[in-house]
């Protein structure tokens, strides 16, 4: 397939003629996009819900596996229907009913290309100023976010043969270059022996962790995985896809226990800026290549978001093309990053808190959407394409009810930081409870997820038996 030409597929079934491949290809989009430094900062999070090195690692691990488990799972939809995540969900939704969720992966998606590209422009400004200390700040930033924008849009643009390309290449890279970085950071690494975790902070452990990588890609799952072949194996496309998505950021959670335990004040740091941080132990030898990596690894992140919002937004019935569609996000993405760099102080972790709430949603979903595939589709083996097309059904009460019925009880189990948001989320819970592990884990966002399948699962029970 010629990587240089644009993708005309949009969100139509991709023609058998046009899929090839193989299930371990998958790996290489996924682990690119999960290999940002940011990974370092998680491990620091979930040491700091008060868990030991071993305890971080394992229930880090356990929680990266199971949530890209789900997107894994979400991938083999694609493979099967040669359609992306949000049209496959017009099936459990309806036609019209789809359009909650389908707008609520559009924001997600374009929130977090802007947040990556934004991350991206401030790491580079800062590893810029120890390269060229006369540089204004300012202007380094604005290079950097042009550079980054312009990246992103034009992969995007291309589309999902290119993405493929880059993706493999950038993990070769990042792979490369994340080993010296590491080699070189080792005299900071150490492990404590503190440890005050019970059950409580290892379930909460593993909840955060799912909240921190993969929830927040299965409305992703099926949009790099539809350009199988109908007959590749579902279980492999499953497991190269949870390979792809969680064993990179396992790598550098371990790095960011370890950090924790050899270096408490500069992980602490690192917890809030860790590009910036982390960079200041390093020769000015290595800085560039820093610099390659850190910018690298946010980039890969937003150029698949920009690629599935733009099919999320092909969902909601947008007349585009697909690549105006993604045009249009980096418009918005262009707009947002400028907004965040140059003119806020303070909607940044606005904005993040937001997120969480898109989250829950998400995992409501996700569980919805997989009970419909398994139980609903032919035994597994396919999509009806009425289903998916202007004329299906255009409500499926079963599932757009069982959505927000545990998007609300989820909502009410989260908590955030941000005080105005803070007023509209956590309303189940106990003012005890908010603060503890569990509070901070966000555990509503599981509890929508087992709810939302739950509920769908017995409300589909009827037309099952039928």
């Amino acid at each position: 397939m010629d990587t240089m030409a644009v993708e005309q597929n949009g969100i139509n079934a991709v023609p058998e003629a046009e899929r090839h491949g193989r299930p371990r290809d998958l790996f290489w989009p996924w682990a690119g996009s999960n290999l940002s430094l940011f990974g370092v900062a998680f491990g620091v999070y979930i040491v700091g819900l008060g868990l030991g090195v071993v305890p971080a690692i394992v229930t880090g691990a356990a929680g990266y596996a199971l949530s890209f488990l789900l997107v894994g799972l979400v991938a083999i939809g694609g493979s099967r229907s040669g359609v992306p995540t949000m049209t496959l969900g017009r099936a459990p939704f309806g036609y019209q009913g789809n359009k909650l969720p389908a707008a609520l992966s559009y924001v997600s998606n374009v929130g977090w290309e802007i947040v990556l590209v934004t991350l991206s422009a401030q790491s580079g400004a800062a590893i810029l100023g120890r390269l060229a200390p006369g540089l204004p700040r300012t202007t380094a930033t604005a290079l950097c976010f042009a550079v980054a924008a312009l990246v992103v849009i034009a992969v995007g643009v291309y589309g999902h043969a290119l993405i493929m390309v880059v993706q493999r290449y950038l993990t070769y890279v990042f792979v490369v270059l994340t080993v010296v970085y590491m080699a070189l950071m080792l005299p900071q690494l150490g492990a404590s022996a503190r440890d005050a975790s019970g059950p409580g902070e290892w379930i909460g452990g593993i909840i955060f962790a799912m909240t921190l990588l993969g929830l927040g890609w299965v409305n992703c799952g099926a949009d790099y995985s539809r350009y199988l072949p109908a007959r590749s194996s579902g279980r492999a496309v499953a497991l190269w896809t949870t390979l792809g998505g969680a064993l990179p950021p396992a790598v550098l959670l371990v790095f960011g226990v370890l950090l924790t335990g050899g270096d408490p004040k500069l992980a602490e740091a690192a917890g809030g800026d860790p590009v910036a941080a982390l960079a200041g132990a390093l020769p000015t030898w290595f800085l560039l290549p820093y610099l390659l990596t850190a910018i690298g690894g946010f980039l890969a992140g937003a150029i698949m978001d920009i690629y599935s919002s733009g099919l999320s937004m092909l969902a909601l019935g947008v007349p585009l093309r697909r690549h105006y569609a993604v045009l249009v996000d980096g418009l918005l993405m262009v707009l947002g990053g400028y907004y965040l760099l140059f003119v806020s102080d303070s909607f940044f972790g606005t904005f993040q808190a937001f997120l969480a709430i898109v989250g829950v949603v998400m995992a409501a979903w996700v569980a919805i959407f997989l009970v419909d595939m398994w139980r609903l589709r032919d035994g597994g083996h396919g999509y009806d394409e009425g289903l998916l097309r202007a004329g299906g059904p255009a409500v499926n009460w079963a599932g757009v009810g069982s959505l927000v019925v545990a998007s609300v009880v989820g909502m009410g189990l989260i908590t955030s930081a941000d005080e105005n948001i803070a007023k509209v989320v956590g309303f189940l819970m106990s003012e005890e409870l908010k603060t503890s592990t569990f509070g901070a884990a966000n555990i509503g966002v599981v509890i929508a997820l087992v709810l939302a399948g739950a509920l769908y699962f017995l409300a589909t029970a009827r037309r099952t038996r039928a």
